[in-house]
């Protein structure tokens, strides 16, 4: 299990002192081979708390004990290069990970104080309580209204078709579609075009009553104008949601989220506010990830 960064030795300019090398190229920062966690990773009021997780890919070791909370009303961005782990984690929230042959996750995720891991776990509520919305739109073929009312009818959240059409009417209203699509309701959802199909897929989401919502990549295959709206509403979601982001622009970091998590080599390197990882970040990592000198 990772420990606070506090309980690490500092990197320190006196011979052998220390775990790390010697002499940090900016005084004061975790050195490069640093790779216990930088930052408070717990959180007083969190809606998810991880502990120890590690995730296996056959041999391959993805995953290296990550501890992370997950707060309420917060957008949690996740950052670093491809292949560093972030997205593996994202998946571990709602169990996706139990989809893909020869993964072994182990550690503690509690949601609201429940392990999500132990065996009676049934997933299908679960991920009705931690939706996903993936990088790339992914309506059913299906009308408008049916996209929506399909999460909420298998699920009997609604007892009449007019509770039905309140909760897709509502939804739609959430996910900042439902002036563009209410008098076409009718009409497939793959016909709506890349932005409107993931404020859709939102909207989908949302209808279900989740807790939180993971989102990967959910801007990667759209325009600077679909992201933008994308953007705002993950920015009005939050009032109501807890919300973690996988994103490979620093850009969208940086506008959306709260609290930001680096990771590297299937390490979570450095976690915190996120003015304060994009200003001054702790960790030499974090730093040349966000100035461009790898990844």
């Amino acid at each position: 299990m990772h420990v606070q960064a506090s309980e690490f030795t500092r990197v320190s300019t006196e011979p052998g002192a220390g775990r790390f090398p010697a002499a940090p190229e900016i005084e004061g920062r975790y050195h490069r081979e640093h790779r216990g966690t930088v930052g408070e990773v717990r959180l007083d009021l969190p809606r998810m708390r991880c502990t120890g997780v590690d995730v296996h890919y056959g041999d391959k070791h993805a995953l290296r004990d990550v501890s992370l909370d997950i707060g309420m009303n917060e957008v949690l961005a996740m950052i670093g290069p491809s292949g560093c782990g972030k997205s593996t984690f994202l998946r571990c929230l709602n169990r996706m990970n139990d989809t893909v042959a020869g993964c072994r996750v182990s550690g503690e995720i509690l949601l609201d104080g429940k392990d999500i891991m132990a065996p009676d776990v049934d997933v299908v509520p679960l991920r009705a309580r931690v939706g996903m919305v993936f990088q790339k739109p992914n309506p059913f073929p299906k009308s408008i209204f049916e996209n929506v009312a399909f999460g909420p009818r298998i699920h009997g959240l609604a007892r009449s078709h007019a509770e039905l059409e309140e909760i897709v009417v509502s939804s739609l209203k959430k996910a900042n579609l439902w002036d563009e699509v209410k008098d076409r309701l009718a009409h497939p959802g793959t016909g709506l075009s890349g932005g409107q199909q993931q404020r859709l897929c939102i909207a989908r989401a949302i209808a279900i009553q989740p807790e939180v919502i993971l989102m990967d990549e959910p801007c990667s295959a759209l325009d600077p104008i679909s992201t933008a709206k994308i953007e705002q509403l993950i920015d009005e979601l939050r009032r109501n949601y807890s919300i973690c982001i996988v994103t490979h622009s620093m850009q969208q970091a940086a506008r959306v989220s709260q609290r930001t998590a680096y990771f590297h080599l299937g390490d979570l390197i450095e976690v915190g506010e996120t003015d304060q990882i994009f200003v001054k970040p702790r960790h030499q990592l974090t730093e040349d990830y966000i100035t461009g000198r790898f990844g």
